[in-house]
Parts: structure tokens; sequence; C-alpha cells
């Protein structure tokens, strides 16, 4: 599997493209739609996830589905979030209020999309709506986890406790790579590090 990382103008927010024998999957949406078309190129996009609602991550996940007539797969409470002009944090109160390509995941699942297995797991904090997903050994944590770092819990819909909860959760997970919704990648090692000390500062 091949994984391509378009960091996007507006806030730096990561887009990735997962490509598998003639087959995609695209992992959050800020990215413009011609610089994904150029990357996905002649591949069959089997679907989109979406990490969760804040406009840096799916500004365009209505244009990308209708033009890859491809499906979203969001946490079941990410309309809360898209609905919300304060909690979706566009620039100008922009909400996302299509649903009709999108599908609902309730909670941690494993499922296939076209020719990729995914696992999913619900990791609200940051938001009430951050799912992370593993494929193929690597993680795709949105927002809940940075190269060093963890994501904010001073938002609208964020919440301390849990964040911790799912800290725990992902502490419990064995990965390769993690891709963060911003910045570089990180390893298993460096994230066991980064954890470790994010669940100290919340609990302090």
């Amino acid at each position: 599997m091949k994984i391509n990382r378009i960091v996007t103008p507006y806030l730096e927010a990561n887009t990735f493209v997962l490509t598998k024998e003639n087959h995609a999957l695209i992992v959050d949406c800020g990215a413009k739609l011609e610089d994904i078309k150029k990357i996905v190129g002649n591949n069959i996009v089997d679907g989109i996830l979406l990490t969760h609602g804040h406009f840096d991550h799916s500004r365009f996940c209505i244009d990308y589905a209708q033009y890859f007539s491809c499906k979203i797969y969001a946490d079941k409470h990410i309309t809360q979030t898209m609905l919300d002009k304060e909690a979706i944090y566009s620039e100008d109160g922009e909400i996302i209020d299509d649903y009709s390509n999108f599908v609902f995941i309730d909670g941690d699942k494993h499922f296939k999309i076209g020719n990729f297995e995914v696992d999913t797991y619900y990791c609200p904090g940051h938001s009430i709506c951050s799912m992370c997903y593993m494929i193929e050994n690597q993680l795709f944590a949105g927002d809940v986890l940075f190269d060093k770092s963890i994501g904010r819990t001073d938002l609208k819909f964020s919440n301390k406790k849990q964040m911790i909860d799912s800290l725990n959760k992902l502490d419990e997970l064995d990965f390769s790579q993690l891709h963060s919704g911003h910045g570089e990648d990180s390893t298993l090692a460096m994230q066991k590090k980064n954890i470790a000390i994010y669940k100290r500062f919340l609990t302090r």
C-alpha cells in the first residue's frame, strides 16, 4: 500500500491518499479536488474516511464524493459538529449539511471498503466525532495524536476526560506508523512516550 500525504494551505492540514492494486482510499478532505485527482489518477476510489468534522479536514468531502462516486465514512456524531457554525470552525461560518453520501460508523468496528480492510476506533476528546482508522498497521489519528502533542481540548464539543479515555485506548494499539491530521508521521515508540506525557499532563 502506498500512502501520499498532501499538506493543505488551510491550517496545513493533512489529506492522505492510499493506493493499492488500482484502488484508492482518501483520509480527510482538506486538499482541493484538483490536487487529489492528480494523485488518484486512474485508480478507483473505494471511499473517503473523515477523522472528524472540523472544516480543515472536511471542507471538500462533498466534492470528493460526487466526483469519485463514492461514500464518505465518519463517526455518527459528526453531524453535530458539521451543522454547528461555531463547532465546525470554518472561516465564514460555512456548514456541511448534505449527508446523502455518508455512511455513519457507530464505535469500534472492522469492515472492508473495496480493497481495504479498515478498523475504526472512536476517540472523542478533541472533538465529539473523532475517529481513528487502522489500515494495514498504519494508524490515521486525525487531530487526536500528533508527532509530539495531542489535539486541543478547549474547543466546542471537546472534552478532557474523553481525551484521557481515548489516549488510554490508543495506548493499547500496536501499529507501525501514525499519520496525524497536521504535521509529520511518527512511530509507535515515539507515540508511547507522547501518550504517556499527555496522560500525566491531563490528569495532574
